[in-house]
C-alpha cells in the first residue's frame, strides 16, 4: 500500500457529463457507465467532443454517484459493475479512486475506461495511480497509434507515457482491455497494426484485444459546436478492412 495521502474525502466530488445505466460495451457483463468531463487530446474522430470541456454543473460525490448506480445492482448479476469513461477520467483521479475504493467495499466490480493522456511516473499522480490500481478490477486501454509522430497528428499529443502506462498496468498485474478504432486511412496501416500487436504481446496481462471500426454517429455534436471535422470524407471500414486487420492483429 502505498504511503500516498489522497485529499480529505469530504472534499472530492466529480464533473459529471453523463450516466449509462445499461452499458454493454465498456467492460464485461451490463455497466453503469459514468462519463467524466474534460480531456486533453482532441482525436480527429471522437464521438464524444461534448466531453471535452472541463466547465460543467452537475458535480456530485462518489457517496451520491454509488448510491444511484447501485439501484441497478439487480440487473448486473455476477459479471457486470461500475464503468468510469469520459472525456478522460485519469484527469479526475481523486474523485475515480474513491467512488472505486466505496464500490469496491460494497463488492461492485470496477472497471476503468481511459486513453492514458494524463499518465506520468511524476508525483504526486503516480502514487494515486498506485492507489487507483489497487481498487480498480479492469483497464480498458485505448492505443490510437504506435508511432509517435502518426499519434501526435491524430490527438494532437504524444504516446510515450501511454504506452508506458499500459507496461505499468502489465507489471503491477493489473487486467486490461486493448482498444484500438480502425479508420481507414488513418489508423489501419500494415506496419502500425503489426506493431500494436508486437507491443500487446510483450504484455502480460492482456485478456482481450479488441478492434472497433469509425463510426460517423458523433460528427453532428463537432457541427453543433462549431467544431471543423477533420475526417468528413472518411467512410467506415468495410467487412474486408475490419477482417484485413483482425487478421494483422491475430484476432481472425
Amino acid at each position: 500500500m502505498t504511503d500516498c495521502k489522497i485529499i480529505n474525502t469530504d472534499t472530492i466530488k466529480g464533473n459529471i457529463h453523463s450516466i449509462e445505466t445499461f452499458g454493454s460495451a465498456d467492460g464485461p457483463g451490463v455497466r453503469y457507465i459514468v462519463f467524466l468531463k474534460g480531456c486533453n487530446m482532441r482525436c480527429k474522430y471522437c464521438h464524444n467532443p461534448d466531453t471535452w470541456a472541463v466547465q460543467g454543473e452537475n458535480w456530485q460525490t462518489p457517496e451520491e454517484v454509488l448510491k444511484q448506480a447501485l439501484r441497478y445492482r439487480p440487473y448486473w448479476r455476477d459479471n457486470g459493475g461500475i464503468t468510469v469513461s469520459g472525456g478522460e477520467a485519469l484527469l479526475q483521479i481523486d474523485f475515480v479512486t474513491e467512488l472505486f475504493r466505496q464500490a469496491k467495499a460494497q463488492g461492485v466490480h470496477t472497471c476503468l475506461d481511459t486513453s492514458g493522456n494524463p499518465f506520468t511516473r511524476e508525483q504526486p499522480f503516480y502514487d494515486k495511480f498506485l492507489q487507483l490500481m489497487e481498487v480498480t478490477d479492469l483497464f480498458m486501454l485505448d492505443l490510437k497509434q504506435m508511432d509517435p509522430e502518426k499519434h501526435r497528428e491524430l490527438t494532437g499529443w504524444d504516446n510515450a507515457n501511454i504506452l508506458d502506462m499500459a507496461r505499468c498496468l502489465s507489471d503491477h498485474g493489473k487486467s486490461m482491455w486493448i482498444r484500438h478504432v480502425l479508420v481507414p486511412g488513418v489508423t489501419d496501416d500494415e506496419e502500425q497494426l503489426k506493431a500494436l500487436k508486437d507491443f500487446v504481446d510483450s504484455l502480460q496481462t492482456v485478456e482481450r484485444l479488441e478492434i472497433l471500426p469509425y463510426h460517423t454517429l458523433g460528427v453532428f455534436k463537432w457541427k453543433e459546436l462549431g467544431i471543423p471535422y477533420g475526417l468528413e470524407d472518411v467512410c467506415p471500414p468495410t467487412e474486408e478492412e475490419m477482417l484485413r486487420a483482425k487478421k494483422l492483429l491475430g484476432l481472425a
